[in-house]
């Protein structure tokens, strides 16, 4: 009517337990941690920089250091060169403005001066330079001259020419003699004012002076006016 029964054994000490063993989500988080740490070692020795040492970071820390104090100095020097630059471009401003005035006046005083010449009387002799006026004076032995030239079909380029003068007077042996002093080159537009000085002979007394104009030494007469000396 029952069944079978089983024989059940009798171990008077019992089973014993098995050994503790981790927990396997700590073995994973352990292995993973490795793993993170050994990746980042190799990439750390295979493909970033080497790392510095003290030394190197020392050096490394004063060159930085270094460089920030020249920044600041070259930054100071700019600033400083910027404010000569503002002060060297009024200045210049300045000098534009004044020399814009100066040019300004010279042309009105040109513009006077050519009126004026052309109120001065005309040469006799219509040559192709035309002696307008002259003025020779005698000072410590030194001949001083002004001498006013025009040229009536004159172009934009002024004509090279050559001025000669030939004084006449008594030597200092109460003798007549002429004087013609080193001639020398000039350069004659719609008109042109020469002035100078030249040294006479000691003794020498001039009466008169010859103008002659030429187009080189000893060449062409273009214009001629005798002058007395005062």
């Amino acid at each position: 009517m029952l069944g079978q029964s089983r024989p059940v054994p009798f171990d008077p000490y019992g089973r014993r337990r098995s050994r503790w063993r981790l927990p396997r989500w700590l073995v994973l988080l352990l292995t993973g941690t490795a793993i993170g740490a050994g990746g980042v070692v190799f990439v750390q020795e295979r493909y970033l920089p080497p790392r510095l040492s003290a030394g190197d970071s020392a050096s490394l820390r004063s060159a930085f250091q270094e460089a920030d104090a020249a920044r600041t100095r070259l930054t100071r020097e700019l600033d400083e060169t910027g404010k000569r630059l503002v002060v060297a471009l009024a200045d210049k401003k300045t000098l534009s403005d004044q020399l814009a005035a100066g040019r300004a006046g010279t042309e009105r005083l040109r513009g006077d001066l050519a009126s004026a010449i052309a109120a001065l009387p005309p040469d006799p002799r219509a040559t192709p330079v035309e002696v307008r006026a002259a003025r020779f004076s005698t000072k410590s032995g030194m001949l001083s001259y002004d001498v006013v030239l025009t040229r009536e079909r004159a172009s934009d380029k002024p004509m090279p020419g050559v001025l000669q003068f030939i004084v006449a007077g008594e030597s200092a042996r109460s003798s007549t003699s002429t004087v013609a002093p080193q001639a020398f080159a000039v350069s004659i537009g719609a008109f042109e004012v020469v002035r100078g000085n030249l040294p006479l002979p000691d003794g020498f007394k001039p009466r008169q002076t010859t103008i002659q104009v030429l187009d080189r030494s000893g060449g062409k007469l273009l214009g001629m006016r005798v002058i007395l000396v005062k």
